[in-house]
């Protein structure tokens, strides 16, 4: 009889180990609600905006360089861990341009020209029709860059930081992918994207579980976004645990508690079957 409670007690805790097993996968797997052969429509995406304080690099091309030489900045030089700027030593560094607090940036020949609330490509494509109509350059390429595209990633991610980002697009998911992940202790429904924009700050909750996500206006990142995962249950009630937790005393004397609370309930069911078996004989 003896084996059939330890059997029943192990039976039990297996049961629960596993409960909390599941549970833990609903609580950490990305995307839960879609199958391996889901196909979605994609909101479109035209790139982020120029806002003011963006610094942005402008480059025109042409057949003819030394027609398109007087609309580029001089690429200056520079040593480390200096801002002094030294003729021919150095490493080498494209300037840009800053567009003001009213939105506008000082182009060579062409004078004032409003940038905010433009993409880069219809930025360059308004540079590019500039110079044509103004008879400058007949074949002029214009590339607009941003230089200052970063976004911040903390919280409960095994890398935090502040990211520098080439182009003009990346999601959520990249972000995250940068900042290496969550960490085990993140909680994937509670994403905070934190967006200024002038005088706004808006704060978007993102659900790393749900499809929904790719709905959401704070998918793709924009400059300078900060984004916050934050922690759970556990980090939050156990702040000194550390990787090396599950080989900590804590983990076991977790595990024993469920342990004894399985072998109370055999121990239960056992005494209940005795009983009825007593009052049959």
């Amino acid at each position: 009889m003896k084996r059939y409670i330890v059997l029943a007690a192990l039976a039990a805790a297996s049961f629960v180990l596993f409960s909390c097993k599941s549970t833990t996968y609903k609580q950490i797997n990305y995307l839960q609600d879609i199958s391996s052969d889901t196909t979605m429509t994609m909101p479109q995406n035209k790139g982020i905006v120029i806002q003011p304080k963006d610094q942005l690099s402008i480059v025109v091309s042409s057949r003819t360089p030394a027609l398109a030489a007087e609309f580029n900045l001089p690429v200056a030089s520079y040593q480390a861990g200096t801002e002094l700027f030294l003729e021919g030593s150095g490493q080498q560094r494209l300037l840009g341009y800053v567009v003001d607090n009213e939105g506008f940036i000082n182009f060579p020949v062409l004078g004032t020209i409003e940038a905010a609330g433009k993409t880069r490509w219809e930025l360059q494509n308004f540079i590019r029709d500039e110079i044509i109509n103004g008879g400058f350059i007949k074949d002029p390429i214009v590339t607009v860059e941003f230089l200052n595209f970063k976004v911040s990633v903390m919280g409960e991610v095994n890398s935090p930081g502040t990211f520098s980002i080439a182009g003009d697009k990346i999601t959520i998911f990249g972000a995250l992918a940068l900042a290496r992940d969550l960490t085990i202790f993140g909680r994937r429904d509670r994403i905070q994207v934190i967006r200024e924009s002038g005088d706004v700050r808006k704060i978007y909750m993102l659900d790393l579980r749900s499809s929904d996500i790719f709905n959401s206006p704070a998918y793709y990142l924009q400059q300078n976004d900060m984004i916050y995962v934050e922690p759970n249950g556990v980090r939050a009630g156990q702040s000194t645990i550390n990787e090396n937790y599950f080989k900590s005393g804590a983990f076991w004397v977790s595990f024993a508690s469920v342990a004894f609370t399985a072998t109370s309930l055999a121990l239960s069911i056992y005494n209940v079957t005795a009983v009825k078996k007593a009052q049959q004989d």
